[in-house]
């Protein structure tokens, strides 16, 4: 039997050495050793294979926008939402097209080839929506773009906004989104959340919300939504990205919410670049770094995966892409250091939310043929390093190699 590709040699996860063939765009086998013939070899020996980088958290309407027309001041949340709701009057739905494409060529370069995206369907234009349409047509093949119908200025809030998130889904865009922590008031805010439950049940879909990015410990519409998500019957089907207020809450309270949240099968996504920066502006000292309790989550069973969020927008003036970078940043705020927890850091920017997107993605026979080679030996140290994706395979085929950077230290005269 021949394969389209055979990745040899490489270092799984797991610490085991395999060979994987792909043919057809699916994983056919993976064996300690595959001899056959293949149309392409990568040669991967002494190297960390790994299952695609997905981001679970992204907004990519806004993405590369950062300076225009202004930069944020004060680096708050507020800020970056006013400011934000002076760029989407402006921008072009030509612009945004290439601003996300130039975004997504980066995230493939870096082995992301799953990014879940919320876009804004609040803009009166409704150039965002129309452009990430556009899009994620012209990325498929190469990266699976998840596109979230978010009322960024809020569901009820804004005029005609549950209007606008329906128009959104009809126009093709994926998932329904919400922020009711935005709304006018937390009765409102619990009234988007029955909404939005309602609407993805009716029509079959996911929900992601923007759920408590606040610092006030009152904001508890995670409560509401991991109830909601009972009553209609979508366990297993929706998202509550931030959950920051989780991270000021009394800690008696958080011992009844966090067994509601995995008794509802409600994944927690947090951004831990945006969360610790966008957080705690208001605190004098100790300041709040904002995300939210990742370890107690994971301990009470419930699917954490970690986001991108932004990279150079109204919210964020950095950002490369780079889901290790994320994991990185993840790994220290929530102080998850022993060799285990470094290792889950890993699954939460790779196979964890693959699985809250619904991707088949991973390293076994029968999955996508999907995968990157890193320039490591495992995955502890492809945190620690962040090292060059030496080749990142999508359905079987190579879309992107990068040659690592050599050193000359000239002079060093101590032992290799």
């Amino acid at each position: 039997m021949s394969f389209d590709l055979i990745v040899k040699g490489g270092l799984l996860p797991d610490g085991q050495q395999a060979d994987i063939a792909i043919k057809a765009g699916r994983i056919a086998a993976i064996a300690p050793a595959i001899d056959a013939p293949a149309a392409e070899i990568i040669d991967a020996h002494g190297k960390l294979v790994s299952p695609p980088f997905v981001d679970a958290h992204f907004h990519m309407d806004s993405t590369l926008s950062y300076g225009r027309p202004r930069v944020n001041a004060s680096g708050t949340l507020l800020e970056g939402i006013a400011l934000w709701g002076e760029l989407k009057l402006i921008q072009t739905r030509d612009e945004i097209v290439a601003r996300a494409l130039d975004y997504c060529r980066q995230a493939v370069g870096q082995g992301v080839l799953a990014i879940r995206s919320h876009v804004d369907v609040t803009d009166p234009t409704f150039h965002n929506v129309e452009a990430l349409l556009e899009v994620r047509d012209r990325v498929k093949g190469i990266l699976d773009l998840q596109l979230v119908a978010f009322p960024q200025d809020g569901w009820l809030r804004a005029p005609g906004g549950e209007a606008q998130v329906i128009r959104a889904l009809d126009a093709g865009v994926d998932i329904v989104g919400g922020i009711p922590h935005f709304e006018r008031t937390m009765a409102d805010g619990a009234a988007s959340v029955r909404a939005a439950c309602r609407l993805a049940a009716e029509r079959g879909l996911m929900v992601d919300l923007h759920c408590d990015e606040s610092d006030d410990p009152h904001s508890r519409h995670i409560e509401t939504l991991a109830a909601e998500t009972v009553v209609f019957g979508l366990q297993g089907r929706v998202a509550g990205s931030h959950l920051s207020s989780m991270h000021s809450m009394d800690n008696y309270y958080v011992a009844k919410l966090l067994p509601l949240i995995a008794e509802a099968q409600v994944a927690a996504i947090p951004n831990p670049l945006i969360n610790i920066t966008l957080q705690g502006r208001m605190d004098t000292y100790p300041k709040r770094r904002g995300m939210t309790r990742v370890p107690e989550l994971l301990a009470a069973g419930v699917t954490v995966a970690f986001g991108q969020d932004c990279v150079k927008d109204p919210w964020y003036p950095l950002g490369s892409g780079d889901m290790l970078d994320v994991a990185h940043m993840g790994l220290h705020v929530a102080l998850m250091t022993a060799p285990d927890q470094m290792r889950t850091c890993f699954d939460m920017v790779t196979t964890t939310p693959a699985r809250i997107l619904g991707l088949d993605f991973g390293l076994h026979a029968g999955a996508r043929g999907s995968l990157v080679v890193l320039d490591c030996t495992d995955a502890i140290e492809a945190i620690r390093l962040r090292p060059a994706r030496l080749a990142v395979v999508s359905d079987g085929r190579v879309v992107a190699r990068t040659v690592p950077k050599a050193t000359d230290i000239a002079g060093f005269k101590g032992r290799p």
